[in-house]
Order: C-alpha cells, then structure tokens, then sequence
C-alpha cells in the first residue's frame, strides 16, 4: 500500500522523534526549576548535627513512606540508616551547602543515593 503523499508519513515520524527527544531533554533538566520559589528553614544555618540528622531521617521517612505507600513509622530503621550514613559521608563544604539551601548538592545527592542503596531504600522516580 503506497500513500498518496509519502512526505507526509515521514513529516509526522519526524515530529513524533524531535517531540520524544524534546520530553527526554526537558526530564534530563535539572530539576532546581522546581524549587523556584523555596525558601529554606533558617534555623538550617545554626542546626546542631544531631538536628540536621534529624531532619534528613524525617524528609526521608515521609518521602518514602508515600514512595511505598506504607507508614512513616515503618520506615525508623531504614531512614535512621540513611541519615546517619548520608551525613557521615559529607564534607564541610556539602554540609554548608546544606544549611544555605536546605538540599543536597549535586555531589552530596551522589552520596545520599549511595546511602539509600546501602540502607536498602528505593530511589526515588
């Protein structure tokens, strides 16, 4: 079977593959863009250890217990783990970068994906 017009079908394939390449793209963008408009906790800047630790193990167990779909409380253990582990494996500078932003840099979010695996946590999508 021929098509009347054969530019036509290779005009709409080419849409459809610079349309995929352009979602694939944009979900390779860095995903500060949806942080605009945050503003982190000021208390950040002065938070012993032990708090920020605190933190992370809280920001983890209510990301994973949605990723999962189970309680917070179910997720102590693993998220102890993981905070624990995260922020022994961070520098100065990465914990500085922490206090200011109230997120992991790109070298501690290497560090803190290391940790889930260690900790038997799933990533998150």
């Amino acid at each position: 079977m021929r098509y009347a017009h054969p530019r036509t079908g290779r005009l709409i394939l080419a849409a459809g593959l610079i349309s995929l390449l352009a979602a694939c793209n944009a979900s390779r963008a860095p995903q500060t863009a949806a942080l605009e408009g945050y503003t982190p906790d000021p208390a950040l800047k002065t938070a012993s250890t032990n708090n920020l630790t605190a933190r992370v193990r809280r920001s983890c167990a209510v990301i994973q217990a949605r990723q999962q779909s189970v309680s917070e409380e179910s997720l102590s253990r693993p998220c102890g783990c993981y905070a624990q582990k995260t922020l022994a494996s961070l520098d100065q500078a990465e914990i500085q970068s922490y206090r200011t932003t109230g997120y992991f840099n790109d070298s501690a979010r290497a560090k803190a994906l290391a940790a889930l695996d260690s900790c038997k946590l799933p990533r998150p999508v």
